[in-house]
């Protein structure tokens, strides 16, 4: 998925000056994300930390009606996502903000019904000589316990937090979240195929002080042994891919 314009069926997103392109497993993301949203609508507001090519943002707006403030610290990125979302039918509801979420405060509202974000994968790892990959991938532009910290302080008291992170970061996601007072509800492994372990974690958490019971724990493949998209999959991404 790394061609420069990727089409949805309701929106169109080009990324040809985006670090980070379109991948299959944020699209399932986005689109799980989507679908809680839409089995459990609430009305109010959504911020998508780290927009990248606004994907999240359009993939929220397509099935809820909330209003999303898209923050993205990459200045080309947040261009083009601007252009994504102004080109789709959902521009009114979203709104780009160019700022590093750590300095963004008087952009955004105090608190947010949904936070959602697919945050730098490879803060332990080496860095990229390409440093607007480095801003997208590593912790130079953001790091988990200041993503945590402003959940914390922006998530409203019933709200819901949703994140994407790779497997083996699993176990230091649950440990870090307690001491920000937050706690995880649904935890999604997913893996490419049946033979491959599990690449990446999909999370859905909360405040700690609305969460009755622990995490409920689920897994899902993205391709069956003979290579097609699996039914879960098709479920998810039916009303975004062009050929499902």
């Amino acid at each position: 998925m790394s061609n420069i314009t990727f089409q949805f069926k309701q929106f169109t997103i080009q990324q040809d000056r985006c670090a980070m392109k379109v991948t299959t497993d944020g699209c399932l993301f986005g689109a799980w994300v989507a679908d809680y949203l839409r089995v459990h609508p609430v009305e109010g507001n959504a911020l998508d930390i780290g927009a990248g090519t606004g994907l999240l943002s359009l993939m929220i707006a397509q099935k809820t009606s909330l209003t999303v403030d898209a923050v993205e610290i990459d200045p080309l990125a947040a261009g083009q996502a601007f252009q994504n979302i102004l080109g789709s039918p959902f521009s009114d509801r979203i709104k780009v903000v160019q700022a590093d979420i750590s300095e963004a405060g008087e952009h955004l509202n105090n608190q947010y019904n949904f936070i959602v974000s697919n945050p730098p994968f490879y803060e332990n790892s080496l860095v990229s000589p390409d440093n607007r990959k480095n801003s997208a991938h590593h912790h130079h532009s953001l790091k988990l316990d200041t993503l945590l910290s402003v959940i914390q302080q922006r998530l409203t008291p019933d709200g819901d937090f949703f994140l994407m992170l790779p497997a083996a970061r699993w176990e230091e996601l649950k440990s870090r979240v307690a001491e920000y007072g937050l706690a995880i509800s649904t935890v999604m492994f997913v893996n490419q195929t049946p033979k491959h372990s599990f690449f990446r974690v999909l999370v859905r958490g909360r405040h700690r002080s609305t969460i009755i019971e622990e995490h409920h724990q689920e897994e899902m493949t993205i391709k069956g042994e003979d290579g097609n998209y699996t039914e879960q999959f098709v479920f998810l991404l039916k009303e975004y891919y062009l050929y499902l």
